[in-house]
């Protein structure tokens, strides 16, 4: 009898199902030479906590485990004369000991590795800037650390001995700490581990004496710059990513480094002892790295004794040698050039190179020139006659032999003062803001420019009014016309942008680069895609601002910070985006605080130095500058903002928070809680008469008297409508066609442009017109009152006058109807 097909078919594949398993663990060898062991390191760990919590953690609930647990015979918790080695976890199978971390380029390091925890107690108190930080790292605490006992250290260098028989792949730079492979985040073994017997007994690196001597001897007169430093880190294992800069992370491996091979030394500073023995290391460990490295070494410093090339310095808007070298067939376009000019303003200088006679002509007017003009001696001559408002030309027409040159220079427009002439002409804008003083508003100064002339500089109310219950005071500050005031968000304008737009002239910035290309450990989670412009154009993704300097709910908790440092290490590799780049415009005081974190990284300055140094100082702009009251500037010079602190006349609060009258330093709580008073998005003081002198450099078109700050291209790239939103250039605001009328009123061209600060300042730049207005008021120097709403308000924020857009259009009304 023949059994059903389906039946046949179930017991053939069961037959077959048995011949394969029988089959099993009888395939042909074939044994390949590409192989290698699984096992590549050892992590030596501490517990930090006693023998019974060590048990509990590792091996009851904790989450966590070990290969190895070596235990303390002076613990009171282990019951026990002797150090004894107590196996947690098979050597074949994952214990959970490494967590995130990284060394030789390895990651995933519960992988590749054998973890051994000694019991040691530390103890470590932290500070109130990382009490909520992750992890135990030394830098952010007080610890103190007990020495390991002998008789632990005779075991581990027992048990390390028979770990190297059966993992031969281990080399010597193999046997790390855990602040080793986690520097950012663990301290353990801690700086008593005895490293150096457990390598003379065979186990682990060393460097050798005379070698960190000859590197000890080079590198004291001449230390390896950070980038080499951190170069050298990582040849050696360390995660460190090459910032240039002694950032977070570099002080972070430096203090695990020092623990390991510098332990008399702990202290998170480059110096030469430690950078002496990190190159000997890496002499005996990995020659040809160390080749490489000191061969950068030596070049660095022969550029370093060359000097960098001094770039040339352009004295004007035209600045140059005639006859021009690089001529055009058309002959008509040769040795001439346009400038800016303001009717009845400017001057040219004259240096002839061999004694010549010369004719020149501005806007078609032969000049009258000395005859003949002498070798060397600079000419300067008057244009106030000849200047038109707007573009002007000059053409050389002669020389008096071919080979003679004549050095020609234009300087940029400058102001004058012409305030007595248009005294009547603004009683409107003056009748607006009176009233307010009348009414409750604290105070105001108001600049206003127009065709290279100041047309009105007036103060009105005061700079100081209230007390710190705010009532108003008896004998109030009066506003003067040269009072500084905390700019707020303008310093993103007149301080990082201006500082970006340098660098793009002088080509040492694309906007259209990844930000990573600058800051390389800007990476992950989406930010290898972000430029600089996406962040100048507030559409990078980021949410309005992260509040570092108070402690927030739940995962926020790890981004709280009073320190600089540990602030732009969140900034650049820890503060998520809300959403998707390019989605949608939405203004982000962190894409700007970036920013200033990517002008400190190309100067190699920090934000304040280098816009004080190489922006103000060059314009002779005195009282422009960051954190005033550390640089000379009284508190009386100054503005007052809010009357109690940040705390809104108590009704807010967290630790460390300020309570009294602010004037003279900066408001903006990240700006001076978490950034040192010196950041991108807000910390600059400043008064009108130097906003002035910014205002008519880019009206100028980039340039003011004899100093050229950045080129008419770049200018235009930064103010030019960016395709996200019509309402924003490159960091600045836009008047687009009336789309932000709030600010620059009805009358604006459409190409003007501007800013606006939330203590109550606003800039606005009109080439078209030739027109820049500054308000800058105090108008958060008032008392807080609640909304309809159970909101709080500043009483001075209620006023025309703060809302910037009334005054403004006045100022138009004022120009364009006289």
């Amino acid at each position: 009898m023949s059994l059903p097909l389906w039946l046949s078919r179930s017991l053939l594949m069961l037959l077959s199902a048995v011949v394969m398993i029988g089959c099993a663990g009888q395939y042909q060898q074939m044994p390949s030479k590409n192989v290698g062991e699984r096992i590549k390191l050892v992590v030596i760990h501490y517990t930090a906590i006693d023998y019974q919590k060590s048990v509990h953690t590792l091996v009851d609930e904790g989450g966590l485990s070990s290969h190895y647990l070596v235990t303390d015979p002076n613990d009171a918790s282990f019951d026990g004369d002797n150090a004894s080695v107590i196996q947690l976890v098979d050597e074949s199978r994952r214990a959970w000991h490494a967590g995130k971390g990284q060394w030789q380029g390895r990651n995933h390091l519960n992988d590749t590795s054998i973890g051994i925890e000694v019991v040691n107690v530390s103890h470590c108190e932290v500070s109130v800037e990382y009490a909520n930080a992750p992890g135990e790292h030394s830098r952010h605490r007080l610890c103190t650390y007990p020495d390991y006992h002998p008789q632990q250290i005779e075991q581990i260098i027992s048990l390390m001995q028979g770990i190297l028989l059966r993992n031969p792949d281990i080399t010597p730079t193999a046997i790390v700490g855990h602040a080793d492979i986690a520097f950012s985040r663990k301290s353990d073994p801690g700086p008593r581990f005895p490293w150096y017997q457990l390598y003379l007994a065979g186990i682990g690196a060393w460097y050798d004496a005379a070698e960190l001597k000859e590197h000890w001897e080079q590198f004291t007169p001449a230390l390896p710059s950070v980038g080499l430093m951190q170069a050298a880190l990582q040849a050696y294992g360390y995660g460190v990513v090459e910032t240039g800069i002694a950032d977070e992370q570099t002080i972070d491996a430096l203090f695990a480094f020092q623990m390991h091979f510098v332990q008399d030394n702990v202290s998170g500073t480059l110096d030469s002892e430690t950078a002496a023995t990190l190159f000997a290391l890496l002499e005996k460990y990995f020659p040809q790295k160390h080749r490489k490295l000191m061969a950068r070494y030596t070049n660095e410093q022969q550029r370093l004794a060359a000097g960098a090339a001094e770039p040339q310095v352009k004295l004007g808007q035209i600045d140059a040698v005639f006859p021009q070298q690089d001529r055009s067939t058309r002959t008509e376009v040769n040795d001439k050039l346009g400038f800016k000019a303001f009717k009845g303003q400017g001057e040219m200088l004259l240096t002839p190179h061999s004694t010549t006679q010369a004719q020149i002509k501005i806007n078609g007017e032969l000049l009258t020139l000395d005859d003949p003009l002498e070798a060397g001696q600079t000419y300067t001559y008057s244009l106030q006659r000849r200047t038109h408002t707007g573009t002007n030309t000059f053409e050389l027409v002669s020389l008096s032999a071919p080979e003679d040159t004549l050095q020609v220079v234009i300087p940029w427009p400058v102001l004058t003062d012409a305030t007595q002439k248009w005294q009547s002409e603004f009683t409107e804008v003056d009748k607006l803001i009176n009233q307010d003083i009348e009414d409750g508003f604290p105070g105001a100064v108001l600049l206003v420019i127009k065709d290279g002339q100041i047309v009105k500089r007036t103060a009105y109310g005061n700079a100081l009014k209230f007390d710190e219950n705010g009532q108003p005071l008896a004998n109030p500050q009066p506003m003067m016309p040269g009072t500084l005031f905390d700019v707020a968000s303008n310093t993103k304008m007149f301080a990082t942008n201006l500082a970006l737009m340098k660098l793009v002239s002088e080509g040492k910035l694309d906007v259209d680069t990844p930000l990573y290309h600058y800051l390389p450990e800007y990476t992950g989670d989406g930010r290898e895609a972000r430029t600089v412009r996406d962040l100048l154009s507030h559409h990078s993704g980021y949410g309005p601002e992260v509040r570092f300097f108070e402690p927030g709910p739940g995962r926020m908790a790890k981004f709280k910070s009073r320190d600089k440092q540990h602030t732009s290490t969140l900034l650049t590799t820890a503060v998520p985006f809300r959403e998707g780049n390019r989605q949608h415009t939405a203004y982000s005081d962190t894409n700007f605080m970036l920013l200033g974190l990517l002008v400190e990284r190309i100067t190699g300055m920090s934000l304040d130095r280098y816009c004080e140094q190489f922006i103000y100082a060059p314009l002779r702009l005195n009282h422009t500058l960051f954190n005033p009251l550390e640089k000379g500037i009284l508190p009386s010079q100054i503005a007052a903002t809010e009357i109690n602190g940040n705390s809104r006349s108590g009704h807010i609060t967290f630790p460390g928070i300020r309570t009294h009258t602010l004037r003279g330093e900066v408001h903006d709580e990240k700006a001076w809680y978490s950034m040192g008073g010196v950041s991108g998005h807000a910390g600059l003081f400043s008064n009108v008469d130097d906003f002035a002198v910014l205002m008519q450099m880019l009206i100028n078109g980039g340039g003011y008297d004899k100093v050229t700050m950045l080129d008419k291209d770049t200018l235009s790239l930064f103010t030019a409508p960016s395709s996200a939103n019509q309402g924003f250039g490159l960091g600045w605001r836009r008047a687009a066609d009336g789309r932000n009328r709030w600010h620059f009123g009805p009358y604006a061209s459409s190409t003007a442009f501007g800013h606006t600060g939330w203590t109550g300042t606003a800039t606005v730049i009109d080439p078209a017109q030739n027109l820049a207005i500054v308000l800058f008021t105090n108008a958060r120097h008032t008392p807080v009152e609640n909304t309809a709403n159970g909101g709080l308000t500043f009483a001075g924020s209620q006023f025309e006058t703060a809302g910037y857009g009334s005054v403004i259009t006045r100022i138009y009304e004022a120009l364009l109807n006289h």
